[in-house]
């Protein structure tokens, strides 16, 4: 049996345009990341955010309570990230992509069963 391939955000975002996308100060992009509300990573040494968990002018409505129930079941943002891309067509293809539509609170309630 192979190894399930793990996708990764269609494209990421750099946080100054994060702040430009949500129309808010940079400090409050770090402050939203700091509080778990949005989630960032290196890439070639710059934080950066998957493009798909800004969804238009916002953050995606559930992500903050999952990246919340992530992190209290021990995973750090890197595992996190994993989490959210990994395939899973009972999500409509991974978690992140469930969190942007009518899937989001199984995604949700998934990310919840991680902590037991």
């Amino acid at each position: 049996m192979t190894e399930p391939v793990t996708t990764g955000p269609a494209g990421w975002i750099t946080l100054p345009d994060v702040s430009e996308k949500l129309d808010l100060p940079i400090s409050k992009v770090h402050q939203l990341i700091r509080e778990r509300a949005l989630l960032a990573v290196r890439r070639d040494g710059i934080r950066v955010v998957p493009a798909e968990l800004v969804a238009n002018a916002t953050v995606l409505k559930h992500l903050p309570g999952v990246l919340n129930l992530l992190h209290d079941a021990g995973y750090n943002d890197e595992e996190a990230l994993r989490w959210l891309y990994e395939p899973d067509e009972g999500l409509g293809g991974n978690a992140a992509i469930a969190l942007g539509g009518p899937l989001a609170r199984e995604a949700k309630r998934r990310a919840q069963a991680l902590g037991f």
